[in-house]
């Protein structure tokens, strides 16, 4: 038992530091490992999949033909294989890692332990992040600030106006309040009571970094990401939803308008592409009273998007501040009350264990 509450500590030094401190710049986050093998990993198996679906045919000469159906199926199968080895990839090598340092010796193992899970917090980088567009924009420099936000989202923002710009930064992270800050605590912690806190915590590091290269919808990735992009869902079902409650209780704390909140998350949580993201996405914007969605660029293509929330406060880049405050204020519930379950389950193992467990 006191091992289980060792590796909870751990997962709360590896939180306040990273809140503390974040990432440092210009050191190598083991995320971008992870992109590398993905990529490489992506153009084996293009390679593989063009060489098996060509078929050479007579007609003036040996022309080489491709069979359109084959190709799409063997992508979803790609898909399906990459994905399950870069998961088992990640998975593998922290596990190893930290059964190698706990053979060598039980305070090496917590270090590590820490360090891995500090590594999978972002609350500092989404704070970051959403702040270098909100000083571009403070400095009346629109370029700079659709730079900054293309460095965010990766989608198209060179046409975007200032209040497009602001309502894109808060729906990211509005976003990432779900993927990068309630899920990774959800996992670490769920991982800790199995006693595989950092592996589980890097599997859906994993796939939120195979979602993010692979799970779009255009034709290039339609069929390779497939299984990428459903690992996401599944993964993002309970810590999205979570994030959205939170978001309502975070409301309350701060003074926002938490029944408005409330109302505009359950009202058009559905409307949301995603199936997970519209619950934070909309909890933030009823908590703030601004409209998210509409006409916007993404990847190049005009999409209109449904309107989530009630256009009550008008854009201003005081409203970037406002959601980066409540992505910490949702960070910070989220660690108690995650913790708190973690440390009510432990204590009631040990009740369990110790009058029920011959």
């Amino acid at each position: 038992m006191s091992l289980y509450l060792l590796l909870l500590l751990d997962v709360f030094i590896a939180y306040t530091i990273e809140v503390l401190i974040g990432y440092p710049r210009g050191l190598p986050h083991p995320e971008r490992f992870i992109r590398w093998l993905i990529r490489s990993l992506e153009r084996v198996m293009r390679f593989t999949i063009r060489v098996s679906s060509e078929k050479k045919v007579k007609a003036l000469g040996d022309d080489v033909v491709r069979n359109t159906r084959k190709i799409y199926r063997n992508e979803k199968i790609a898909g399906g294989i990459l994905a399950v080895l870069v998961i088992s990839i990640a998975i593998s090598i922290v596990f190893t890692a930290l059964k190698l340092c706990m053979f060598v010796n039980p305070i090496l193992f917590h270090v590590v332990n820490i360090v891995f899970i500090y590594t999978s917090f972002a609350s500092r980088k989404v704070s970051t992040d959403a702040f270098s567009v909100f000083d571009a924009l403070k400095e009346r420099d629109v370029f700079n600030a659709r730079k900054m936000l293309n460095s965010i989202v990766g989608n198209e923002t060179d046409n975007l106006d200032e209040k497009e710009i602001i309502k894109g930064t808060v729906e990211i992270t509005a976003k990432n309040i779900a993927g990068r800050v309630v899920a990774p605590i959800f996992y670490a912690l769920l991982g800790t009571l199995m006693g595989v806190g950092a592996p589980m915590v890097y599997a859906y590091i994993a796939i939120d970094a195979l979602d993010s290269i692979l799970g779009h919808k255009d034709r290039e990735y339609k069929n390779m990401g497939y299984i990428s992009a459903k690992l996401d869902d599944v993964a993002n079902f309970i810590p999205a939803r979570l994030s959205g409650f939170i978001v309502v209780l975070g409301a309350m704390v701060s003074g926002k308008d938490f029944k408005r909140a409330y109302s505009v998350m359950m009202r058009d949580r559905k409307k949301h592409n995603s199936p997970n993201f519209g619950y934070p996405e909309a909890a933030m914007a009823g908590a703030l009273g601004i409209r998210l969605g509409g006409v916007g660029l993404y990847f190049g293509d005009i999409l209109d998007k449904p309107v989530i929330g009630d256009d009550i406060n008008p854009l201003e880049i005081r409203v970037i501040t406002q959601s980066v405050t409540m992505m910490y204020i949702v960070s910070i519930i989220a660690m108690i009350i995650l913790s708190a379950l973690a440390i009510l389950i432990f204590v009631l193992m040990g009740f369990i264990v110790q009058y029920y467990v011959p």
